[in-house]
């Protein structure tokens, strides 16, 4: 399996999204601050994951979800979690 993931970083409110073939093993990396590009923004939080057969629909969905279009589709998938804890509506 392969995974598309979202974790939010409880430092400074930014989300990161990113694919793997072990989930636990990469939330514990980017909280030991083993990820450079995420090292000073942790500790994360996952709060979002889908799961696939193949890497390249993970990468794929990935892809997508860095566009604008792909934002607004996360953001209304996840809104209960932002209004929650950001009150974003």
């Amino acid at each position: 399996m392969y995974y598309l993931y979202i974790i939010h970083s409880q430092k400074d409110n930014n989300f990161y999204t990113g694919t793997t073939s072990d989930l636990k093993r990469r939330l514990k990396e980017h909280n030991q601050g083993k990820n450079f590009s995420t090292a000073p923004r942790r500790p994360f939080k996952l709060i979002y994951y889908e799961a696939y057969l193949l890497k390249e629909d993970a990468e794929a969905r990935e892809k997508y979800l860095k566009t604008s279009m792909g934002r607004r589709v996360i953001r209304k998938q996840l809104k209960n979690y932002l209004v929650l804890n950001f009150s974003i509506s």
